[in-house]
């Protein structure tokens, strides 16, 4: 995909997620992030999006701290989210496509790494923000689910951090049944896995479906689709992939 097309879609997702918040309330309870009100789901992309919004504006080329959220609430939480979000959009739009600063995932710049990696966690968190609302989400594109499959996959599972490890030597096989060679080979050991994206040999487990539910599921936000071999690699997942904020 290309930037453009990423800020399109963080546009349109976080625009999403704004009206299924208001619609659901500051205090509704999110089902997808237990423990989660929609105010701390607010709270948290909002601070998200300034934060990124930071390093592509003021050109910050090392890692930085976030600011505290916001204590406000209600109408007025939901207005600083969308401010938060409309000032993101008008930064990676207007950004030269030379701008340098501090990436944490590799990318073919920078401002495309920005506009990716934003597109995504929007999308994701506003899957949140309509699980709170209730009635059925919005559909996700093929082609957007496979990169952000392929994003999570590929590279913030290739992280030191990566928490998804065996003692011994596992193969996980992610599929998606309804797009073109998507499908990844997972290496599983006590090192952070490697993601290769072809059908490598034999797997110890298969996770597969069409994109737009595996891209939620592994993203622990829906069970995945359908689960053949060892189960225990599917649960491993689920207990371990979480992308926590540090």
């Amino acid at each position: 995909m290309k930037t453009a097309a990423y800020v399109e879609t963080l546009d349109r997702e976080g625009t999403l997620l704004a009206a299924a918040a208001e619609a659901a309330g500051s205090d509704a309870e999110v089902p997808t992030c237990p423990g989660w009100r929609v105010r701390d789901l607010l709270r948290h992309t909002g601070m998200v999006h300034r934060w990124a919004t930071a390093f592509v504006a003021e050109g910050h080329t090392g890692p930085r701290r976030t600011d505290d959220p916001p204590t406000l609430d209600g109408a007025r939480l939901v207005s600083w989210f969308r401010d938060g979000h409309a000032r993101l959009v008008d930064t990676l739009s207007g950004a030269a496509p030379g701008v340098r600063c501090w990436q944490f995932l590799p990318a073919p710049s920078p401002l495309a790494f920005w506009a990716r990696r934003q597109a995504h966690e929007t999308t994701v968190h506003r899957l949140d923000a309509e699980s709170a609302r209730g009635g059925e989400a919005t559909g996700i594109g093929v082609d957007f689910a496979v990169d952000g499959i392929d994003e999570l996959l590929c590279a913030f599972h290739a992280r030191p951090k990566s928490a998804v490890r065996t003692e011994e030597p596992r193969t996980l096989r992610v599929r998606a049944t309804d797009a073109p060679d998507a499908v990844w080979t997972v290496r599983l050991s006590a090192q952070p896995p490697v993601t290769v994206r072809e059908a490598a040999g034999a797997a110890d487990c298969e996770l597969s479906g069409p994109a737009a539910q595996l891209y939620p599921a592994l993203w622990n936000r829906r069970p995945f689709p359908e689960v053949t071999g060892d189960g225990s690699l599917a649960a491993l997942w689920c207990e371990r992939s979480a992308v926590t904020w540090s």
